[in-house]
């Protein structure tokens, strides 16, 4: 008898190591339990041919099964990147193998789809050797033996993650080929495979649970017992052995208090990234039709899916397997969730696009799978505004979750299951995935990081796991469920269930108590360079919004005014869904591939094209037709599309006869001064167009220095063009400091760690440069606008034209950039330095403003050394301020009294020529007594981009309209309204209105006597005063032809809410309130 135990201790590194390569693939695959996962495999049975589709096409299968096929074997590449290639699969199945399951196996290194004979799609597939590896079809769970199979693959030219070289972000390769390495059919060794999940299980205790504790050395023993009675020359009697000291570990069950976390299955797919709209298309059917069929093995199994439009398209594309989903929502496992038309970004867009974001997609929800979601599920969009809690409550939803703060680059955020709170103080139940991934591959690190990293234990036991492969699609895989299943109560872990988002928040609402709040933006530290990269998209997203804005509002004014005039509902639908398609969360951010964004912008041509066909079209039945030769044009209607009055020198073209008190430098236009009330259309005619105004005047004082000058401001500027001084003359202040500049344009190396079109990285302040050389000259001279006009030579290899504009009706000086850009990391940005003082600066955000610090004093601080804003950003201390208003910028960052805003980057992946060529776009500076919310810098940044819409009339076709102010506020600066268009559902006015400076308004709607504008209704707001409250009013003058009938409140999906009473008599409502920020969206029904 041996004296001493026969087993040595065993030693954790050395298991650790020993049971990785057990498992692994790549290392000793012909020794190993991965070797042994089929028991049978044949090639010789199957026939294999091919039709290789021409000039990157995509086509429908029906189009591909009537081409011929050529015969092929394996071992043939395929390419080009982007390509497609159609197999057709002849085969039997051996009739030895009677009984068995049969799965092929297809790796062609690339994505691929199998369909049936009949035309049905059945399963994704992923080439390679990444986690995402699918390469496994089930074609028979029980094989009859001898029975012959006939299907087809749809090979795509592309891997998961498109067709990058090496790194994952590098620009796509465009001639790169895949090579079809296995084709086989086999017989899978289901004792093998289960042993293979049971030791991924219990592997991965053994790494995540500490040393110490007796789970993880127990899993770590286990480990090595398994593989000890592993005998590949006795299999099947071994495996049975392994299997039962597997199963002695894996049925102890753990305390009935432990963490409970809710698996959710869900496949994150980028709408576009690294691979087109077009192939997105197909990434969805392959996803989900996989999926489906692991619905069919595991029952209890939900899978969440978001994205409307990707919804739209599967339906349009793959009926059929669009009807499977549906009945797969009947049962509980396909839920969709989201809420939104795409996972959009949630800096960019206007409040209205977010709006109609949630708008479209819970429309489409609701009608496909008869209920709206309820959870907003946006995992990796860069960053959350601080109006997104109330429009994701006015939109049905009454959750939130994400997990993108996890990627903060400076200061961990604080909480993970908690109530967000938004500007006007809507609450939001909030949860962010301490995993810290929406693509968890449901393991025990992912249950391990679920514990160690929420931060809100002590006021909630649950976490939400959402795994499944993402970015690029495919989603949860077998072994994921498999582990579940091995986790679902498993001593040493967290319990866990499979489950959908709605009923993890339903279980925390039941069970977390004193959860913590966060009031505002949810900033995410990092890619802060999304405000600025791809700087056309964005100008484009700008400029459409406010297009698509004008055709509504007008087009509803023709239906109140009675015209012979059909609502383009249709047409505007499909034009704000190739909007809302654009704002997808790498799209409109700008990380994405050069050939999305050039998708992107063919979408925008078209949309700006569409857009202002029906905005003529409207016109014209506004105007009752106006196809008029030139010699029946005699005057210009000018419609003022805001609510306010306004003052402007409106640049229009040139017709015959008419003479301007100022032309363009071209001559090919004139120069005219309008004075608007609110909603109103004016016409300008010949006895209009010279007026005496107090003029404005340009003039070059020395060699080096301009003087612009009009009645409110005189502003200096050096031969350069930039700004040395800036003089208020009716408070007689100068706002530059002694010895400083504006409007300096500098450059600065923009070379980010690893997210080159991404990230800014705070260090890039470091390096700023002035741009280049500039010589200044005088351009027009007055009387309504002078002109100052800078050449600039930027580099060595860029330029820039800027035209500094000041009129004579208004103190804002604007900047015109004209800029050809060819340059490699490299940031462009304009500087202002003011003598202002103030420790936070105010940016627009959408339906609102916030105000971010201008100091450094905390890392929080500094971590917004680049922060988003919309069409302004003010500096105000008490007494005065300056704002710098944009037409189409975002990226700001204001420091002590420093402002910049970031107007270019030249990032070179994932798009190798980004922001690359020629640019248009404008900036303003508006110095304005008193502070922020006692100036008119809100209005003055709709003004500066939304001017006037001109048209050249003859003046008795606008008799009828022109003494109508159509939807005018009065009496309150703080309510602004956005928005005017038909409902969905019926011909109601939807009008949207906001709180805009963070104050109260108490109002009623009533209606003036006639006399006050003869035929025209007025509905008006009027104030009452309260103690202690800051109140405001304002009023909506209706044309009597909007004959209202009743007024409801409603929500953002336009669902008829409490009613507005209106008393018909006194034509007048009760009163209501608008707190600070408030969204309030009212229906006016018409008789």
């Amino acid at each position: 008898m041996a004296t001493l135990s026969a087993q040595p201790r065993f030693i954790r590194s050395i298991t650790l190591d020993r049971a990785n390569k057990f498992l692994q693939a790549d290392l000793y695959p012909d020794v190993n339990l991965y070797s042994r996962l089929y028991s049978k495999r044949s090639a010789e049975t199957i026939h294999l041919s091919v039709f290789s589709v021409p000039d990157l096409k995509r086509i429908s299968f029906q189009e591909a099964i009537a081409q011929d096929f050529e015969s092929t074997t394996t071992g043939t590449s395929y390419g080009p990147s982007w390509s497609t290639h159609w197999f057709k699969l002849s085969l039997s199945i051996p009739t030895e193998w009677v009984g068995e399951q049969v799965d092929l196996i297809w790796d062609s290194g690339s994505e691929a789809m199998v369909w049936s004979a009949d035309g049905i799609p059945r399963q994704g597939l992923t080439g390679d050797r990444g986690n995402d590896r699918r390469v496994e079809y089930t074609l028979a769970k029980k094989a009859k033996g001898g029975e012959p199979k006939e299907l087809y693959i749809e090979m795509a030219c592309n891997g998961m993650f498109g067709t990058g070289n090496g790194n994952q972000i590098n620009p796509p390769q465009e001639d790169r080929t895949f090579f079809l390495t296995q084709v086989e059919i086999a017989v899978p060794n289901k004792a093998a495979w289960s042993l293979l999940y049971d030791m991924q299980t219990i592997l991965g205790m053994a790494n995540e649970l500490p040393n110490d504790s007796a789970r993880g050395q127990e899993a770590l023993w286990t480990c090595n017992q398994v593989i000890d009675h592993f005998e590949r020359h006795n299999l099947e009697e071994s495996l049975q052995k392994c299997l039962q000291i597997a199963k002695r570990f894996l049925c102890k069950t753990g305390p009935a208090s432990g963490h409970r976390i809710t698996a959710v299955g869900n496949c994150h797919i980028d709408t576009a990234w690294l691979w087109p709209y077009a192939e997105t298309r197909r990434k969805t059917a392959r996803s989900w039709s996989t999926q489906l069929r692991l619905m069919e093995d595991y029952p209890e199994y939900v899978f969440v899916c978001s994205q409307a439009q990707q919804m739209e398209w599967l339906l349009e594309d793959y009926p059929e397997l669009f009807t499977q989903l549906q009945e797969a929502a009947k049962r509980g496992q396909f839920q969709p969730i989201g809420g939104s038309w795409v996972e959009n970004d949630c800096n960019l867009p206007s409040g209205e696009s977010l709006c109609r974001q949630f708008l479209y997609g819970q429309r489409f929800i609701e009608k496909h799978f008869g209920e709206r979601s309820r959870v907003s599920w946006l995992p990796d969009t860069f960053g959350y505004s601080a109006q997104l809690p109330q429009i994701v409550k006015q939109s049905g939803c009454k959750y939130f979750f994400t997990q993108k703060l996890s990627w903060n680059n400076i200061n961990k955020f604080p909480n993970t299951t908690f109530n967000w709170v938004g500007l006007d103080g809507t609450r939001l139940l909030t949860h962010m995935a301490p995993c810290e991934t929406y693509t968890a591959q449901a393991d025990v690190s992912d249950m391990v990081r679920s514990i160690r990293n929420n931060r809100d234990l002590a006021f909630s036991n649950q976490s939400l796991l959402p795994y499944g492969n993402g970015d690029g699609g495919g989603g949860p895989q077998r072994a994921m469920l498999e582990r579940l299943r091995r986790m679902k109560d498993l001593d040493g872990l967290p319990q866990c269930q499979m489950g959908g988002a709605e009923s993890f928040f339903e279980n925390v609402v039941e069970s977390a108590h004193d959860l913590q709040e966060w009031k505002g933006e949810l900033y995410l530290e990092f890619h802060r360079g999304t405000y600025t990269t791809q700087a056309l998209t964005k100008k484009y997203n700008r400029k459409l919004e406010i297009l698509l804005r004008e055709v509504e509002l007008v087009s509803t004014l023709c239906l109140g005014l009675g015209r012979n005039f059909f609502y383009p509902k249709e047409d505007l639908d499909c034009l704000w869904k190739d909007v809302l398609l654009n704002q997808f969360h790498d799209v409109l951010p700008g990380s994405a591939i050069e050939m999305v964004n050039k998708d992107a912008r063919e979408i925008y041509r078209k949309v700006e094209l569409k857009g202002r066909k029906l905005l003529n079209d409207a016109l014209d039945s506004l105007y009752e037709g106006t196809s008029l030769s030139d010699s029946q044009v005699t005057s210009y209607s000018i419609f003022n599309t805001l609510h306010w009055p306004r003052t402007e020198i409106i640049e229009v073209p040139s017709i015959n006869g008419f003479q301007f008190a100022q032309y363009s430098p071209e001559k090919t236009a004139g120069y005219l001064k309008v004075k608007q009330r609110g909603l109103q259309f004016t016409a300008v005619s010949q006895s209009q167009a010279v007026t005496d105004t107090e003029a404005v005047s340009v003039k070059q004082l020395a060699e080096s220095e301009f003087v612009l000058e009009n009645g409110w401001i005189l502003a200096k500027f050096n031969d350069e063009g930039q700004l040395t001084g800036l003089f208020d003359k009716n408070e007689a202040r100068e706002l530059v400091p002694s010895g400083e500049i504006g409007n300096q344009l500098k450059l600065y190396d923009d070379v980010p760690p690893y997210w080159l079109n991404w990230d800014i990285e705070v260090y890039h302040l470091n390096t700023g440069r002035k741009a280049g050389t500039a010589k200044a000259k005088i351009g027009e001279i007055g009387p309504l606008r002078a002109t100052i006009v800078v050449e600039h030579k930027l580099s060595e290899t860029s330029s820039a034209t800027q035209t500094i504009v000041l009129t004579s009706v208004s103190p804002r000086i604007e900047f015109h950039m004209k800029v050809n850009w060819d340059e490699v990391q490299t940031l462009l940005k304009v500087e202002y330095i003011w003598d202002i003082q103030s420790d936070f600066a105010t940016y627009e955000t959408q339906f609102g403003f916030l105000q971010r610090p201008t100091t450094y004093n905390t890392s929080l601080d500094s971590a917004k050394f680049e922060v988003c804003g919309h069409k302004y950003v003010d500096l105000s201390e008490h007494g005065y301020g300056v704002a710098l208003l944009n037409d189409c910028k975002y990226g700001h960052s204001c420091h002590g009294n420093t402002m910049r805003l970031s107007l270019l980057r030249s990032g070179k992946a994932p798009d190798a020529n980004s922001d690359i060529g020629y640019h248009e776009f404008s900036y303003a500076v508006f110095p304005h007594k008193g502070t922020f919310h006692e100036a008119q810098v809100v209005q003055e940044a709709f003004q500066f981009n939304m001017p006037p819409i001109v048209r050249p009339v003859a003046t008795d076709s606008t008799k009828d309209i022109q003494r109508c102010s159509f939807f005018s506020l009065e009496g309150s600066k703080n309510a602004l309204l956005d928005t005017v268009k038909r409902a969905e559902d019926s011909d109601d006015v939807i009008i949207r209105i906001y709180e805009a400076f963070g104050g109260r308004a108490v109002f009623r709607l009533k209606r003036q006597s006639k006399r006050t504008l003869r035929r025209f209704v007025i509905l008006q707001y009027e104030l009452t005063t309260y103690p202690d409250l800051s109140l405001s009013s304002f009023s909506i003058p209706i044309c009597s032809t909007f004959n209202v009938t009743s007024v409801h409140r409603c929500n953002i999906l336009e669902d008829t809410g409490d009613t507005v009473r209106y008393n018909q008599q006194e034509k007048s409502t009760e009163l209501l309130t608008l707190r600070a920020f408030e969204i309030l969206t009212l229906k006016l029904k018409l008789k």
